[in-house]
């Protein structure tokens, strides 16, 4: 059984890296909080690493057994032809039969990375900091930017804070530059609170209640393709196993996310069970006849 311990500033960049280097996905693993870690002031004054320990679950690895054996044959049998060639030849032939060999292998290693690349570049990299407009501060969005570009002064971070209406009047914020994840915290705590103080700060002394929010680095777009990904993974667990399936505590923006994923899926209903903050969602087989 394969596990590695990680260590970051918060528990996602700690199981982040975790999952890098055993190479496979969050629903295969099971994760132990060795450190939880301490936020400290706004997420960075007397904050202490988290630290995890991922294992990679038994379905999971007897399948990246069979497929190892499987690549291992592959190879075989792609190096037995370029073999007999270079036996008749001389030494000089037999170097040359080598070397494209050797030279399609990084080839087919680099094919998926530049797909997968330009995709999260663009995203991230759309708007810069040399982009960035001062709104009115007495509008709304005005009052949302210029209230976080102070907050995150504060916490040091320097990020492009970029504000607009959208069409239900609703202020939407997105903000550029944490490439380390500080306004984004564990699990997305950090940007919660954030959004939340923004939303304060906008409705403070106003008669209607405008909506506020909040996002970085295109984290909750992010965030919710993980999570869909994450519930269909466990949906066609409980097919298989027959089972059911009882994710992790979440948040309700989080649990919508599942159920809302799901509810289409003729296989499976969900429900929620359990108090907050530890209340989670139920993955069960619908009933048949």
């Amino acid at each position: 059984m394969r596990s590695v311990e990680s260590s970051a500033k918060t528990m996602e960049e700690a199981i982040s890296l975790g999952l890098e280097e055993l190479g496979v996905s969050l629903a295969d693993v099971k994760i132990d909080i060795i450190e939880e870690g301490t936020k400290g002031f706004l997420g960075i004054l007397g904050s202490k690493p988290a630290v995890v320990r991922l294992t990679v679950n038994e379905e999971e690895a007897s399948d990246d057994m069979l497929s190892a054996l499987s690549i291992e044959e592959n190879a075989k049998a792609e190096k037995k032809p370029a073999r007999k060639r270079s036996e008749k030849p001389n030494a000089e032939k037999s170097e040359k039969a080598e070397k494209p060999a050797k030279a399609e292998k990084p080839a087919k290693a680099e094919k998926p990375a530049k797909v997968e690349k330009p995709v999260e570049e663009k995203q991230i990299e759309e708007p810069e900091q040399s982009e960035m407009v001062l709104l009115d501060p007495e509008t709304a969005e005005g009052k949302a930017q210029s209230f976080l570009l102070d907050v995150t002064r504060l916490m040091g971070v320097n990020v492009t804070v970029n504000a607009r209406r959208d069409e239900e009047g609703n202020v939407r914020v997105d903000m550029y530059g944490d490439t380390l994840g500080i306004l984004i915290g564990r699990r997305g705590e950090t940007l919660d609170a954030l959004q939340y103080l923004t939303s304060l700060h906008v409705n403070r002394g106003q008669e209607g209640y405008t909506r506020v929010t909040l996002d970085t680095e295109n984290y909750r777009a992010k965030r919710e393709e993980a999570l869909r990904r994450l519930a269909n993974r466990m949906a066609n667990r409980a097919v298989k196993t027959g089972r059911k399936v009882v994710m992790e505590p979440m948040n309700p923006y989080e649990r919508r996310i599942l159920h809302s994923a799901l509810q289409q899926n003729d296989a499976v209903t969900t429900h929620s069970e359990g108090e907050e903050p530890n209340r989670h969602v139920v993955i069960t087989l619908k009933q048949q006849g």
